[in-house]
This record gives structure tokens, C-alpha cells and sequence, in this order.
């Protein structure tokens, strides 16, 4: 507001009072009473400033308080008024102005506010320096109340009416508890209402739980936790339903005086108490404290009790959502592997994060299954959402594909059933997954996808390299749009490497696409350290830090040469018609096996064999074939090749003739095997053939 004028007589008493030398006479004095108007002369060279008795009462403070320096009416004039009249004198003095004029507020000793209008007359030497300030100072409010400058007063109310909108603009993101306390705390908005800190605490069963505790982080020991029909303000509120403002430090120490006798030293001069309600039930308690101040206008109580509205309905927001994560993490928690079983022969390390940016649980999960024959399982999947829905499902599809793994199916079997499982549930949604079956004995791993993100593969010496494997279709959709071949890829796993399985979550990065995440996580592998569980940390701690909006879990496998079984083993897969990926990818298990179960002298024999029976399966029946490739134990130890079809039709031996192209396969195959032969199953049959390996010491 312009006030660079207060009137002819205003300026008159300016005047007189220069002329004067700073000593008003009788009637001057007698004026200025009357027209509540007071004079003082500053000397700004001693920091001195007389003033006369008006001008003291225009503050409302009596003659014997004022200590001649402006300082003292400090008490008088509220921070954020007095920081806005300091900024208009020094510019006057810096900019080389003759006169100033401003509208300001005081706070009565009763505690009210009225409005008050100071001019000053700049003195200067010579040389241009300020020297001395004369000027009036007068009682402004009902001029301001019958003038346009009654602006300025609205403006202010509507400042405070827009810290309200601020404030509840920004608890509409808050998705917690704590979110809802750092709104409060760093929105500007206590500051702006001129208090310096908060208490807050919720409500729960019948107790008052503090959850936010003043400027030194404890107000006095016992209040963590206080009942409602307690003396203190919050119990109060919460039990009346009505706010408390309390006016004074005297006020304070009357209605509350063991709780005052423990914060008075916090220089606390007022607090306003405000009962947070949400569908006409009491969820908690708000305290604003001051330092600074002594009473509320009936404005700024109605501003407070607006903002305490706002708070209760974004607080009761945050304590349903934090009930919902709550039974989620426990639900999903629960659905997880309580413990990860000892496989001879494996180091493993598991791991699971909760997002950390408010978002609900998912659906993300691992597991671990022993199998006969020195196998084991390895699963590492994720649901479709992040909610208690998505997280049934995920312990669901865990079960169903662990009993579909123990039942002795091959990895493709595996996923193309927990797919029509998951197609087949009363639900809508769909899951990404990834089964690894690794032969500790041979090193061989049978990996399939659905849908899910290639694994990794860290060495010895720790470089990390990416597995590209073809993948099907998620867990859901393949059945629905009826693609349920699965690929199987076989690749073996050393002494030392270890095998990498995680969700999305641990890729992703903000504005970055899936292979910045992918390199990123390459280079942490890499770069990790060579313990297991230490790896695993680090990995977690880097999506902690990063704050994450996806939940992550991740399953190390690292093969241990010196535990693995050495009796025996098992390998099958699954070899679909018109699927040459699949033919390699079973004669590089057949290949791995050989080797690993010390079949050397042996292994162009079987190999050759392994692939005669799989040809003929693939060409004289209708379906795909399943070879299985085991070591059989005895008076003498051998390997067996099982190849198994659809067909009830039985394979017979024929000669090929000289200019023939096939008949030669069974013929191959009895000159090769020690032992071969036929079996019906059901509906198909199983042809066979076995070797006499070397015994293993």
C-alpha cells in the first residue's frame, strides 16, 4: 500500500517537532493525544530513538519498558511486519529519499492487532549521509477501516486463504503417514502461518500414539504413547472434538502444568490444538506451536481450523493406504518361501524389495526347487499389478509351478501348464516368468521364458555377460491365444558362474529404456563383490537408493564343483516338429551329459544314437518327442537315452538298400547301444537305448 503521506496536520507535527529539537510542548503533546499521534527523533549515529508519550502509547507500551532503542518495541510488532518496515527504511536510506511513509501492525498487550502509519523525514550531512530520522507515529486502524487501504488487510486474509489451498494441494500426493508430515513441515505452509513447529499424534485404540514431536524431536518421556482422558491439549481436543488455542505462555502453564513444567524452556509463547476429523470420528490430533507471538485474531483461528480439515482427511487417506500395504506385504510375504532349501552343490541368494516411492505391493516373486537326480529349480516371476489381488495370484502360480516341476515334468511342460492354470483362474491378469532347471552334476541348464527378461551370467573373474534366450509368450496369454510351445535353451553353467534372475524392478530407470537398465545392472555384477550374499545386498541397496517404483526380486545361483551330487542324474526336454532350435538344444544337453557323467570314451556313440531315435520320433509320428538322458546305477553303470512320442506304432528295423536315403537309423542305433528297445506308455511309446560307461571314482 502507498503511504508515502499521512495528512497536513500529520506533516505540521513532523515539523514542529524538528523545530523543536525533539521535545514536544504542551501543545503539541495535547494534539498528538488527540489525534493518537506521537513523534520520535532517531539518531542514527548512536542507534538512539526518543520518542514521546503518545508515540509510546500508539505501541501500547508503557515508559518504563522502553529502553530508548528501537529494539525494544520489537514485542510490539509481529517478525513478519517488522522485517517489511526495516526493508522500507533501509531502501529510503540507501536510495537517497527525503521522506518515507508506511502502514504496519502491532499486537496490543491484550494480544489484538491494530493497524498503525509511520513517516519519517530523512536528515542527511553534507556529503548525502543520513543522520537522523524525524517522524510521527499514529493509530491508523479506523482510518484503514473506513478507507481503500482496508485492501491490504484483505490481501492478507487471502494470503492465508491460499496457504490453506497450497497446503491441501500438496497433501493430495501424500500417500502416508510420514508423506503427510513432511507436506506440513516442508510446504512453507507453518511458516507462512507463523508457527515454527508441530506436534501431531493418531489415534489408536483409545490411545494417542505421537507420531510427529515438536522442534527437538521429544517433548518429555511418557508421551509417545498417552490415553485420551490424559491432561494434555491433544487428549483434549480428540475427547471434546473442539480445537484449543492456547494464548500465552501463562495460559499454557494454568491448563497444562505438568506438560508445560517440561517444555517451557522451549520458548513456546502460544499453540493452537486442532482435533483432526475425518467422517465425524476423531483419526488424531495437530498442535502448531509459537514462538513468537501472543493470541489469535478470529481470522487466523478459522484459517487453522480449515487447514485442520484438510489434514484429517489426507491423514485418514494415508493411514487406510499404509493398512493396505500392510496386509499386502504380510499377504505376499507369507506367499513367499519362508526358507530357501540346501542344494548340495549350489551357493543361493535370494532377495526382495517393497517399492520405495508409495506404491502399492506387487506381484513379483522367487522360489527354489530341489529335484531328484542333483537338480534343483529356479524361479523368478511377476504378476500383472501392485495390489493385494496381483499378490494372490503370485502365490498361487508359485505353488502350482513347483508341483508341476516335483511331478518330473520338462521345463517346457512346466510353463505351458502354469499357463493354462493362470488362463483358467478367476482372474484378469497375466505374469512374466522364467524357469531355469540346472543339473548340478552336468552343469546344464534348461531355461525357459514367458514373457520375462533375459537372465545373466557372471563368470569367475567376474565379467557378466547377457543370456538371450527365446521366450513364449506371458504366463496367461499363451493359453489364451493357444500358443503354449515354449522354447527350451540349454546352456551349461561352469564351476564358479553364477546364474542372475530378476524382475523388471531392478532394471528400470527414470527416463531410460530397458537397455540402459540392463547395461547399468551388467556393470553392478560386474563390479560387485565375489561373495553371494554380499552381491545380492549391494544390488538391493542400489535400488534403495535409487527409490525405485517397482517392487524387485532376484535369485542368485552360483554352481559349487566340490558339493555337487555325483550320483547319477537327469536331463529331459521337451523337442517340438518343425523346432530346430529345440533338436540343438537337445543335443547340446545330450553332449553336456555325456561329458559330465564321464562318458567320453563314448560319446560320438551316444550322441549319434540320441539323435537317430529323435529324428525317427520327429518323422514318423504326429507330435514332438521328449528325450531324457540318466545314468543308471547297478552291478554295472550305464547311460540310458529314453525318447518318447505320441504314436502306439512300433518302430521296426529295416534295410535301407543301396540307393536308400533312411532306414539306416535303428540299424545305427543296434550296432551302436549296448542294449536297446521298445516300451508302450499309454498312448505312445518309449524307444530306448543304453551304454556301459566307466564307473566314476
Amino acid at each position: 500500500m502507498d503511504a508515502g503521506t499521512g495528512g497536513g496536520e500529520a506533516a505540521e507535527y513532523c515539523r514542529c517537532w524538528e523545530r523543536k529539537g525533539g521535545v514536544a510542548c504542551g501543545f503539541f503533546e495535547a494534539y498528538g493525544s488527540v489525534l493518537g499521534l506521537g513523534g520520535f527523533d532517531w539518531d542514527l549515529d548512536s542507534g538512539l530513538m526518543r520518542m514521546d508519550d503518545s508515540a509510546l502509547a500508539v505501541f501500547d507500551m508503557p515508559p518504563e519498558e522502553y529502553t530508548g532503542r528501537p529494539e525494544s518495541l520489537g514485542v510490539r510488532v509481529p517478525p513478519d511486519e517488522g522485517a517489511r518496515l526495516d526493508a522500507l527504511v533501509s531502501q529510503a536510506l540507501k536510495n537517497g529519499s527525503v521522506t518515507y511513509g508506511a502502514y504496519f501492525r502491532i499486537r496490543c498487550r491484550d494480544g489484538t492487532l491494530r493497524w498503525t502509519h509511520t513517516q519519517g523525514a530523512v536528515r542527511r550531512d553534507a556529503t548525502g549521509r543520513p543522520r537522523r530520522i524525524i517522524g510521527i507515529v499514529r493509530d491508523a486502524t479506523q482510518e484503514l477501516a473506513d478507507s481503500t487501504d482496508r485492501l491490504e488487510h484483505d490481501a492478507e486474509r487471502r494470503r492465508r486463504t491460499s496457504v490453506v489451498q497450497g497446503t491441501t494441494a500438496a497433501l493430495a500426493h501424500a500417500r502416508t503417514v510420514e508423506d503427510v508430515i513432511d507436506v506440513l513441515n516442508d510446504s512453507q505452509g507453518l511458516e507462512n502461518l507463523g508457527a515454527h513447529s508441530l506436534v501431531m499424534g493418531l489415534v489408536e485404540a483409545g490411545r494417542i500414539h505421537l507420531v510427529a514431536d515438536g522442534p527437538d524431536g521429544s517433548f518429555m518421556p511418557g508421551t509417545r504413547y498417552t490415553r485420551i482422558d490424559e491432561q494434555y491439549p491433544m487428549s483434549e481436543v480428540v475427547r471434546t472434538l473442539a480445537p484449543r488455542f492456547i494464548e500465552s505462555p501463562e495460559d499454557f502453564a494454568a491448563s497444562y502444568p505438568g506438560l508445560w513444567q517440561h517444555i517451557k524452556s522451549l520458548g513456546i509463547t502460544s499453540a493452537a490444538y486442532l482435533p483432526l476429523i475425518a467422517q465425524a470420528r476423531p483419526v488424531g490430533a495437530l498442535g502448531l506451536l509459537y514462538g513468537d507471538r501472543i493470541g489469535f485474531t478470529s481470522d487466523e483461528r478459522n484459517v487453522l481450523i480449515a487447514l485442520g480439515s484438510s489434514i484429517a482427511q489426507s491423514l485418514q487417506r494415508a493411514m487406510l493406504f499404509e493398512q493396505d500395504k500392510d496386509l499386502a506385504e504380510g499377504l505376499q510375504q507369507a506367499m513367499l518361501p519362508r526358507r530357501i532349501p540346501s542344494v548340495p552343490g549350489a551357493q543361493i541368494a535370494v532377495r526382495y524389495r517393497s517399492a520405495r516411492l508409495g506404491r502399492d505391493i506387487g506381484g513379483d516373486w522367487y522360489d527354489v526347487i530341489p529335484l531328484p537326480g542333483g537338480r534343483v529349480g529356479a524361479v523368478i516371476g511377476d504378476v500383472q499389478g501392485h495390489d493385494t489381488h496381483a499378490a494372490a495370484v503370485m502365490g498361487q502360480l508359485r505353488i502350482v509351478l513347483r508341483a508341476y516341476a516335483a511331478e518330473g515334468h520338462t521345463p517346457a511342460t512346466v510353463m505351458a501348464r502354469a499357463s493354462v492354470f493362470l488362463h483358467e483362474l478367476d482372474t484378469d491378469r497375466f505374469a512374466t516368468c522364467t524357469y531355469a532347471e540346472t543339473d548340478l552334476t552336468t552343469g546344464v541348464v534348461q531355461l525357459v521364458r514367458a514373457g520375462h527378461i533375459d537372465p545373466l551370467v557372471r563368470d569367475i573373474d567376474g565379467t557378466c555377460r547377457r543370456l538371450p534366450a527365446p521366450g513364449g509368450l506371458p504366463l496367461g496369454l499363451s493359453a489364451e491365444f493357444g500358443q503354449l510351445e515354449y522354447p527350451v535353451s540349454t546352456v551349461e553353467l561352469d564351476p564358479g558362474q553364477t546364474l542372475v534372475l530378476y524382475t523388471d524392478g531392478l532394471v528400470e530407470l527414470p527416463g531410460a529404456d530397458l537397455d540402459d537398465g540392463m547395461q547399468m545392472l551388467s556393470e553392478l555384477v560386474h563390479n560387485g563383490p565375489p561373495d553371494l550374499q554380499r552381491l545380492a545386498d549391494t544390488l538391493c541397496e542400489v535400488v534403495d537408493e535409487r527409490g525405485g517404483e517397482d517392487d524387485v526380486a532376484l535369485l542368485l545361483l552360483r554352481r559349487k564343483s566340490a558339493d555337487a551330487p555325483q550320483t547319477g542324474g537327469r536331463l529331459r526336454q521337451h523337442v517340438a516338429q518343425n523346432d530346430p532350435e529345440a533338436l540343438r538344444s537337445a543335443r547340446h544337453m545330450v553332449r553336456a551329459a555325456v561329458r559330465a557323467w564321464g562318458a567320453r570314451e563314448r560319446a560320438d556313440e551316444i550322441e549319434l544314437a540320441a539323435d537317430e531315435l529323435m529324428t525317427n520320433a520327429l518323422m514318423h509320428t504326429d507330435g514332438g518327442a521328449i528325450i531324457t538322458a540318466r545314468v543308471l546305477t547297478g552291478a554295472q553303470r550305464r547311460l540310458r537315452i529314453d525318447v518318447e512320442d505320441r504314436s502306439s506304432a512300433l518302430p521296426r528295423r529295416r534295410e535301407a538298400g543301396e540307393s536308400g536315403v533312411s532306414g539306416r537309423g535303428l540299424m545305427l542305433v543296434d550296432r551302436l547301444a549296448d542294449v536297446w528297445g521298445v516300451e508302450s506308455r499309454g498312448s505312445g511309446k518309449c524307444v530306448w537305448c543304453e551304454f556301459a560307461v566307466p564307473s566314476r571314482e
